[in-house]
């Protein structure tokens, strides 16, 4: 009986650092939007159209999927985006015009809310369906698709933190840790030539 509690423990215990994780990720990313105006939070910075607005639009989604629609828990009131033509590419990975910011930005912020609730509500070995998925991989557990939506997250707020760097400089992990060298312009720009230096120097040039 004493392990059994002990192996209970323990689970909501991964549950609690594995939440803590995803909220930390999430809150990471949407402050790489705080400060700019609508032309930086949609503008496209890298060849294939990266920009942060669309970044935040497309994690809002697919999390409201794997924590939401994947254990039968949609999320209520789906913004339009949803119903766009599935035959048209990238169609969450931007921001049309007549897109206000603030109700991407709500709608990432609702379907926190919502995941949590399913978070809260459900054990971790709870078993989902991702239908989207090919049939042999589509059976899932709440544990899986945590993992899973830390690593998208995370994956997503590095883009958002190449793309704010390029838009203005901005740079850092959160507010409250920066989690970069307390250089100056100077010092950046002789790190830069450094490692320029470095680079040629390997490539023989």
């Amino acid at each position: 009986m004493s392990h059994l509690v002990g192996t209970i423990a323990g689970m909501t215990d991964t549950k609690t650092h594995l939440h803590r994780d995803l909220r930390n990720a999430r809150e990471s990313l949407l402050w790489k939007l705080d400060g700019l105006g609508e032309y930086d939070l949609r503008r496209p910075m890298t060849p294939t159209g990266t920009n942060l607005l669309g970044l935040v639009k497309h994690i809002g989604g697919i999390e409201a999927g794997y924590l939401g629609e994947a254990f039968g828990l949609p999320v209520s009131d789906p913004p339009p985006w949803f119903a766009d033509d599935p035959d048209e590419p990238n169609t969450d990975m931007w921001a049309r015009s007549e897109e206000s910011s603030a109700v991407i930005i709500g709608f990432y912020r609702r379907v926190w809310a919502h995941a949590d609730a399913t978070i809260e509500a459900l054990d971790l070995d709870a078993p989902g369906t991702v239908p989207w998925w090919p049939a042999e991989d589509a059976d899932v557990t709440l544990h899986r698709m945590i993992v899973l939506m830390i690593g998208e997250t995370n994956r997503h707020g590095g883009h958002a933190d190449i793309v704010r760097e390029l838009i203005d400089g901005a740079a850092g992990l959160r507010p409250d840790f920066i989690g970069l060298p307390e250089g100056g312009e100077a010092w950046w720009a002789d790190y830069r030539d450094r490692l320029g230096q470095a680079a040629r120097k390997a490539a023989g040039q």
